[in-house]
């Protein structure tokens, strides 16, 4: 389980005045929930992903996780811990293998057909990408396929992905959407998904809305979702 406990987060703008981008944020998210964070651009979701996975450190409040307090620990050990991040644009790896990016994900040297089988799950067609480098050559689509089959190989108890539909074509956010149905099927993790997306939001458990820097939403996808569809100007979230 994951609780943000009165989280907030200021940064000095460029006249060194404090900026507010999160306020006294507080939220639980269980196991085994698969949440949807929506909201107006510049609502601080990303930032919110950011703190959770470690990139960000909060100037007030406490990151709880699996009873571990997090609020200052490292990336690396809140990973150890098992929390995982795809980030919006996936980094590219020249001269680094697809292959050998799932093994430094799972955590050890993955056979061909264990690599093999993750790509499967993302819907690559393994022999065409087993042997290729993380590099230019591949589409915005493939590389965030291969980044969520990183995800599934780690095996984390809480998966967090920031806005993984951007800069995608339609046919590649449609095979993100089976990936993610699959992904919120299995049951084994917690998923947290920044989204903007309806087709996101419906597959959600609960729908987290964040508006400057603060919730103003939060709660079962039934409950919520149908308020988002109004649309931006009929949305009493967004007003």
């Amino acid at each position: 389980m994951l609780e943000l406990k009165n989280v907030s987060l200021s940064v000095k703008d460029e006249n060194d005045k404090d900026k507010e981008i999160l306020n006294n944020v507080s939220l639980t998210i269980e196991d085994e929930k698969f949440i949807a964070i929506t909201g107006p651009n510049g609502g601080g979701k990303s930032t919110l992903a950011k703190l959770i996975v470690g990139i960000y450190e909060p100037t007030e409040g406490q990151i709880i996780f699996d009873g571990h307090d997090i609020t200052h620990m490292s990336i690396t050990d809140r990973a150890n811990l098992g929390i995982s991040f795809a980030f919006q644009q996936p980094v590219r790896f020249k001269g680094i293998k697809v292959k050998d990016l799932i093994s430094l994900a799972a955590g050890k040297d993955t056979t061909t057909a264990q690599a093999c089988a993750y790509l499967s799950e993302v819907g690559l067609c393994a022999r065409d990408y087993i042997d290729r480098e993380v590099d230019a050559s591949l589409s915005g689509g493939e590389l965030k396929r291969i980044e969520i089959a990183q995800l599934i190989a780690r095996n984390t108890k809480l998966s967090v992905l920031d806005e993984p539909e951007a800069g995608i074509d339609l046919w590649s956010f449609s095979n993100l959407i089976k990936v993610f149905e699959k992904m919120r099927e299995d049951r084994a993790r917690s998923i947290l998904i920044i989204s903007h997306q309806e087709r996101i939001l419906d597959i959600a458990d609960e729908i987290v809305v964040l508006k400057d820097g603060q919730i103003v939403a939060n709660d079962k996808k039934d409950a919520i979702l149908p308020e988002l569809l109004k649309g931006t100007a009929g949305c009493k979230f967004y007003q």
